[in-house]
């Protein structure tokens, strides 16, 4: 019998590769100190006559801060102890703790905008020049009035607040039934083997070389959820109805509009996203006939999109050599942005290995009086090394941020968080591509860049196109029903690759399985933030200097404007549909070269 390879346990994973929370707190005795002095200060806030004068209302901003930096670093602390391990009694507790605390936090903190947007902007003008240290907060406050007319009366937020937790239900609900009571059947592997089919597996099945295993994955992934679509339709059509009910209560004209107000971006650059790579579907088109050949396949089907074109490359990169790698391919950023990189290396930032009980998949993460974390769980392979460059993308940005932002302004928004992390990997496949002397490996390259697009830019839009879709018919008054989701989203399928794949029918149900449409018009950005980095990193690699230091003030830049005024200042206006179609363009050149390299006529 085989020997069954087990995970090592977390003490046996060396030092060096292990990150050094430490640096947050030297003991959990200091946690509990800071988590203390924290639980005390609460009460001050609300002893604190909070708009009596400019002394008092900083008194409030300061205090609020304060109490956000002192929360940031024990969560940070006790969530990153516990994805260490996550059977460790004690980091689970305290993990809970922090969250409990979290809520009481925001709940203590809660009257502050809504007093703001009641203050009149002459009473407030007045506060702010009696105390010169308040024009710190100056974007704050004109954030609160670019929004003052959606914030409601105390009364009013205090309610809305109160259905959070009914308003999160759908997608509680949501979440049960697909991770917990949802049992999916065996299929029998490339070897003739049942084997039980979990989500988990269900990618690697759709990688496999065998089409009879990715087609057996594939229906019986969604013949189980099948059986449940009328359930799954009524946790999305409420997830849906309380966005529209959120939206027309803060007075919005839409809930696509709701949700991009937070982030200022006009409905018209969600539309354009769509628009644009609706321009560029033939070059999806073009790609998966390339794929169709290449894989030596009469049809070409949904479940034979995600195996691997090539195989014929051996991968193995030892830690040490990925980092040299990250290293070289990052050099356009600089000799300096190169030294933070190092330093990263050098000082224990990086949780490298997986060990039993370790949190799954990679994360940067921290706080703002402490450097970055990265979390890995590196398996040497080459898509491990684009994960370090990418999470070190992240990493790279929260550093620069927090070095050159007050704590007010230094997270930055969601819609460019996607960029830097992008920027890093386009850098290193651009590296790799100039620096491949073999066929195979070149070929590999391109393959895992197309599907990087496909998967970021194509297929999120498609997702972003049916939440429109489907926010849009509750708002006219239509009912959201399985039969109703399943007809949209076949024929969204039937656009983006209906010219060149059988759609099978089964990929109707796909909606039912998409955990993000819970979290309303959120996957636009990884659209949006991916066409933004390509564009980046390709002025970067042409003009060199005067591009990187546009591209550095922008990691420097956190929340201190608008995200759209951010990713201008870097070079690329989102508001146009350019850095969409350059990015698409780059698409497109690469699929005419794979298939000169592979000899394929399209």
């Amino acid at each position: 019998m085989s020997k069954v390879e087990k995970l090592s346990k977390r003490s046996e994973i060396p030092m060096k590769y292990r990150w050094k929370l430490s640096d947050l707190y030297s003991s959990v005795a200091d946690w509990e100190a800071d988590f203390q002095k924290l639980k005390d200060l609460l009460p001050k806030l609300q002893t604190i006559n909070f708009l009596e004068s400019g002394a008092t209302l900083l008194q409030v901003l300061q205090l609020k801060d304060e109490l956000g930096r002192s929360l940031d670093r024990l969560f940070v602390f006790a969530r990153m102890n516990k994805d260490e391990d996550n059977t460790v009694a004690e980091y689970q507790a305290l993990t809970s703790r922090i969250q409990t605390l979290a809520t009481e936090v925001s709940s203590v903190t809660s009257f502050i905008v809504p007093q703001l947007v009641s203050l009149a902007p002459e009473r407030r003008a007045e506060l702010i020049a009696a105390v010169p240290e308040l024009q710190l907060y100056q974007r704050f406050f004109t954030e609160i009035d670019r929004q003052r007319e959606h914030v409601l009366s105390e009364a009013e937020e205090r309610l809305l607040a109160a259905t959070g937790e009914l308003a999160e239900a759908s997608s509680t609900i949501f979440g049960m039934l697909d991770n917990a009571d949802l049992k999916l059947p065996t299929i029998k592997d490339e070897h003739g083997q049942e084997v039980e089919l979990t989500k988990g597996r269900y990618r690697i099945f759709l990688e496999s070389k065998v089409q009879r295993v990715r087609q057996d994955a594939f229906r019986a992934l969604y013949a189980t959820y099948h059986k449940f679509r009328n359930t799954f339709a009524a946790t999305l059509d409420a997830s849906v109805k309380a966005e529209v009910f959120y939206a027309k209560n803060r007075h919005f004209n839409s809930a696509l509009e709701a949700s991009l107000d937070s982030d200022h971006i006009p409905v018209r650059v969600y539309d354009a996203l769509i628009e644009t790579v609706h321009q560029f579907l033939p070059s999806l088109t073009r790609y998966q006939k390339l794929r169709k050949k290449l894989l030596k396949l009469d049809e070409l089907h949904l479940y034979d999109l995600y195996t691997p074109l090539i195989t014929e490359v051996d991968e193995n990169y030892p830690y040490e050599t990925a980092q040299e790698i990250v290293l070289k391919g990052l050099t356009p950023l600089g000799e300096a942005y190169l030294k933070e990189v190092r330093q990263a290396y050098a000082e224990s930032w990086i949780d490298v290995y997986e060990n039993e009980g370790k949190t799954s998949g990679a994360y940067a993460w921290g706080t703002y009086d402490v450097h970055p974390y990265i979390l890995l769980n590196y398996q040497a392979k080459q898509n491990d090394v684009f994960t370090l460059a990418h999470e070190m993308g992240h990493a790279m940005h929260s550093f620069y941020s927090n070095q050159h932002q007050p704590y007010v302004y230094a997270g930055y928004r969601i819609f460019v968080a996607e960029v830097a992390s992008t920027v890093n990997e386009a850098l290193l496949m651009e590296y790799l591509l100039a620096n491949s002397t073999n066929i195979n490996e070149r070929k590999s390259l391109i393959n895992h860049y197309l599907e990087e697009f496909r998967g970021t830019v194509f297929r999120q839009t498609m997702f972003a196109e049916f939440e429109k879709l489907i926010h849009a018919e509750v708002e006219q008054g239509g009912a959201l029903t399985a039969d109703w989701f399943s007809e949209k989203y076949l024929a969204l399928n039937q656009r983006y690759y209906g010219q060149e794949t059988v759609i099978d029918p089964e990929i109707a149900m796909e909606w039912a399985r998409i955990p993000h449409f819970y979290s309303g018009f959120y996957v636009y950005k990884y659209a949006t933030g991916y066409s933004a980095a390509i564009a980046l990193s390709q002025q970067l690699l042409k003009e060199g200097a005067p591009a990187r230091e546009r591209y550095l003030k922008f990691l420097q830049s956190g929340d201190a404007a608008d995200p759209l005024e951010l990713l201008r200042l870097a070079g690329v206006d989102m508001e146009s549909p350019e850095p969409i179609r350059q990015a698409l363009q780059v698409f497109d050149r690469l699929v005419n070269e794979l298939a000169e390299l592979s000899k394929v006529e399209l």
